[in-house]
C-alpha cells in the first residue's frame, strides 16, 4: 500500500523499469543477454536491439507519466462541461466523490477530483463531499489533493461520481443515489476499460487481510477485535451498469442509448479520432 490507485501503480512499475533500464547504460552484452535483463522485471517485455529497445522504453515510461496528466485533465474539462449542459439551471454544483481519485492516485491531477477541480475553475462549484474509506482514510487523501488547488463551502449533494469496480461501499451509495433520483457518474479512463468482459461478474475482487480491520492503523498496529473472529475484506465492490447515469473519460462522455451503454462502439470511434 505504499503506492495506491491503478493509475499511479501502473506508472510506477512502468518508471521503476525505466530506471532500471537507464541503469543498464554500460552494458555490452548480446540483445538476447539484454531481453532476458528485461524479462527478470517484466516478463512480456523482448527485443532483437538491445540498444534501440532500452532506449525505446525509457521513452515510452516518460510518455506514459505525461499521457497520464493530460488524460486526467481530458477528463475534468469534459466532466465539467456535460455537467453543466445537463443542469444548466443549476448555478452552482455539490459533488460527492468515493476513494482517493486525486493526484495521490494517478500522476497528476485526478480523475473523478479532476471534475470536481474543473468545476471550481470555472466557479460553479459549491461544496466537494469525500467519503471515508478505512482502514487507509484515502479520503483524507483526497481531501489533501483538493486543498492544494480548490477550496468548498456548503450546499446538498447534487452529483455523486464513482468507479464500475471501485472502492468497497461504492454500490452502497450508487444505490443511495437511484432512491434519491441523484445522478451517478463513472470518471475513468478509457484505458480502465475491459472490452473482454461480458459483465462486472467476471471482475476479480482483490481480497485483502483479515489484519487490516483486525488491527488498529490498517493491520500495523494493536489488535483491536477478539481472536477467532472470521473477516472479509473485499478491497472492492461492482456497481451494475443499470445505477450509472454516464462514465465521463479523457475522449467524451459515454451516455446511454435505450438503456444500455455502447462502450465498444465510442472505444472504437476514441481510437479512430486518435490515429485519423
Amino acid at each position: 500500500m505504499v503506492v495506491r490507485g491503478a493509475p499511479a501503480i501502473a506508472i510506477a512499475a512502468a518508471l521503476s523499469l525505466a530506471v532500471e533500464v537507464a541503469n543498464f547504460k554500460d552494458f555490452n552484452g548480446t540483445s538476447e543477454e539484454a531481453a532476458s535483463f528485461i524479462e527478470l522485471k517484466l516478463e512480456y517485455l523482448v527485443s532483437r536491439y538491445y540498444f534501440q529497445y532500452l532506449h525505446a522504453y525509457i521513452e515510452a515510461a516518460e510518455i506514459m507519466l505525461d499521457d497520464d496528466v493530460a488524460s486526467n485533465k481530458a477528463i475534468g474539462s469534459y466532466g465539467s462541461r456535460f455537467l453543466q449542459d445537463q443542469r444548466k439551471i443549476v448555478p452552482r454544483f455539490s459533488v460527492l466523490t468515493h476513494c482517493n481519485t486525486g493526484s495521490l492516485a494517478t500522476a497528476g491531477y485526478g480523475t473523478a477530483l479532476g471534475v470536481i477541480c474543473a468545476l471550481h475553475a470555472e466557479g460553479v462549484l459549491e461544496r466537494a463531499y469525500c467519503t471515508e474509506t478505512r482502514p487507509f482514510n484515502q479520503s483524507s487523501e483526497c481531501c489533501y489533493c483538493w486543498s492544494r488547488s480548490c477550496s468548498s463551502k456548503r450546499n446538498l449533494t447534487d452529483f455523486i461520481r464513482c468507479d464500475t469496480a471501485n472502492k468497497i461501499r461504492t454500490y452502497s451509495l450508487a444505490l443511495c443515489a437511484m432512491h434519491h433520483h441523484i445522478p451517478f457518474y463513472v470518471a475513468a479512463s478509457l484505458s480502465s476499460i475491459d472490452l473482454s468482459l461480458s459483465s462486472g461478474e467476471e471482475i476479480v475482487i482483490e481480497e485483502r487481510s483479515a489484519k487490516e480491520l483486525l488491527h488498529s492503523r490498517g493491520g500495523l498496529g494493536e489488535q483491536v477485535a477478539s481472536s477467532g473472529i472470521l473477516v472479509w475484506n473485499p478491497a472492492f465492490d461492482v456497481t451494475p451498469a443499470y445505477l450509472i447515469t454516464g462514465i465521463i473519460t479523457e475522449k467524451g462522455v459515454i451516455t446511454k442509448n435505450n438503456d444500455a451503454f455502447n462502450i465498444k462502439d465510442f472505444v472504437e470511434k476514441a481510437a479512430g479520432k486518435s490515429t485519423a
